[in-house]
C-alpha cells in the first residue's frame, strides 16, 4: 500500500470516527428530549385500575420525571364513557378485551393489571430509545386537551400526569363508580347485550317468583311441575362452582372470564360486588350454596322426624337467595351498567331451585296443617 493509499485509509477512518460521534451525541440529544404519551381509561371504582396506578404507572411517572405523560379518562363520566366507546371502534378492541384500565401507546392497546405492569415498562423504554411517542390517536382526545379539563380528566400534557398521581393518593372511589351523568340509558347502552339479558333474565325470576308465591297462597302444589331427586342436588353444586369461581374473582382481584355477553369485571369491580362492603359475594354465594346442599342431604338421610323441618329450611333458604338474586340483577342493568355472566347463570341456578323446592315444602306446610287438624280433632 503507498503512502497516499495508506493517507486515504486513515482519513476515512477519521471521517468515520467522528460520523459516529456525533451520531451518538445525535442520539443522545434525542433520547434526552424524547418523551413517551399515553391514555389511560380508567374508573374510580375500579380496584385493578387502582393498583395499576398506585403500583405501576405513578412509579414510572417518577422513574422517567417528565420523559413519561398519561392523561387519565374517567369512563363513568358521560365524555369519558363516550370517548372510551370510540376508542374502542378507532382501535377494534375485541368484545372479550373491554375493560378497564385500558392503556393505549402508540398503537398498541393494554388491558387489564397483568398486561400493563407486564408490557408498559419494555415499550416506555423502547419509545424513548425510538426518540418518543405521540398521543395515540384517540378520536376526540386533542379536543379534550385543549378544552377545559372536567372533573377526573386529565386536559393538556403538562397535566397529563395529574390524574394518575391524584388516583394514586386516594382509594377507588366506589361512590362515583356509575355514571350519574350520563343517566339511565346511557348506562344500559354501556353493556347492551349483557344488560338485555339480565332484563330477561330479571322479568324470569319476577314471574317465577309470583308463580310461586301465589302457589303457596292457593296451596297448589300438584300444579307446579315435578323435578328428579337428583336435580337439587346438581344444580346446588353447580352453583357452589358458579360462587367459588366468583368468590376467587373478587379476593384475589383476578380479571374475570366474562365471554361475548356482558361486562364481568366492571360488576365486579363495583362496590355492589361486596356485602356491606366487606364481604365478597360470592363468598356469600358459596356459604348460600353449601347450606342448601347440607340442608337437603339432611333431609334425604337424616331422621325421619326432622324432614318437614329441613325441607322448609331449604325452601326459606332458597327464596332468600331468590330475592337477593333478583336484587343483585336488577342493579346490573338498571345502576351499574354492566352484566356479569356468571352472576346471571348464578341467578338462574337459584330460580331452577326454587322452582324444584317449592313443590317438596307445600306438602311439607299441608301435611302440617293436616296434622294439625287432626290433633285437634282429636283433642275434642
Amino acid at each position: 500500500m503507498t503512502k497516499f493509499s495508506q493517507l486515504i485509509a486513515k482519513l476515512l477512518l477519521a471521517g468515520l470516527a467522528v460520523g459516529l460521534a456525533l451520531l451518538s451525541a445525535l442520539q443522545g440529544v434525542r433520547a434526552a428530549d424524547a418523551v413517551v404519551r399515553a391514555v389511560l381509561f380508567y374508573s374510580p371504582s375500579c380496584g385493578h385500575c387502582h393498583a395499576v396506578i398506585t403500583e405501576t404507572l405513578t412509579p414510572m411517572i417518577e422513574q422517567y420525571a417528565g420523559k413519561l405523560e398519561i392523561v387519565g379518562i374517567d369512563v363513568s363520566v358521560e365524555q369519558g364513557a363516550a370517548l372510551y366507546q370510540a376508542t374502542i371502534q378507532a382501535f377494534q378492541i375485541p368484545e372479550e378485551r373491554l375493560g378497564v384500565p385500558t392503556l393505549i401507546i402508540g398503537d398498541t392497546v393494554l388491558v387489564g393489571s397483568q398486561e400493563i405492569p407486564e408490557q408498559f415498562p419494555g415499550m416506555v423504554e423502547a419509545g424513548l430509545a425510538a426518540g418518543g411517542v405521540d398521543w395515540p390517536q384517540v378520536p376526540g382526545l386533542t379536543e379534550l386537551m385543549a378544552a377545559e379539563p372536567p372533573p377526573g380528566e386529565a386536559a393538556s400534557s403538562s397535566e397529563a400526569t395529574a390524574v394518575v398521581a391524584e388516583q394514586a393518593e386516594t382509594e377507588p372511589n366506589t361512590e362515583a363508580a356509575q355514571p350519574q351523568e350520563s343517566g339511565f340509558v346511557a348506562r344500559f347502552k354501556q353493556d347492551l347485550s349483557g344488560n338485555t339479558l339480565a332484563v330477561v333474565v330479571l322479568l324470569g325470576m319476577l314471574v317465577s317468583g309470583g308463580i310461586v308465591g301465589y302457589a303457596f297462597m292457593v296451596s297448589s302444589a300438584p300444579r307446579l311441575p315435578r323435578f328428579p331427586e337428583w336435580f337439587v342436588p346438581v344444580i346446588s353444586i353447580l352453583g357452589l362452582g358458579v360462587a367459588f369461581y366468583l368468590a376467587y374473582v373478587e379476593l384475589f382481584q383476578a380479571e374475570a372470564v366474562c365471554g361475548p355477553v356482558g361486562d364481568c369485571n366492571t360488576v365486579q369491580q363495583s362496590k355492589y360486588a361486596y356485602l356491606f362492603g366487606v364481604i365478597p359475594i360470592g363468598v356469600v354465594g358459596v356459604l348460600g350454596y353449601l347450606a342448601i346442599l347440607i340442608a337437603w342431604l339432611f333431609n334425604r338421610n337424616g331422621p325421619q322426624k326432622y324432614q318437614r323441618a329441613t325441607i322448609l329450611l331449604v325452601w326459606g333458604m332458597v327464596w332468600i337467595g331468590t330475592l337477593f338474586s333478583i336484587y343483585l340483577t336488577f342493579l346490573e342493568p338498571f345502576v351499574i351498567g354492566a352484566s356479569c355472566i356468571w352472576c346471571l347463570t348464578s341467578a338462574v341456578i337459584m330460580t331452577l331451585l326454587l322452582w324444584a323446592t317449592t313443590p317438596a315444602a307445600l306438602q311439607a306446610i299441608q301435611t302440617s296443617e293436616e296434622d294439625d287438624l287432626e290433633a285437634e280433632t282429636a283433642a275434642l
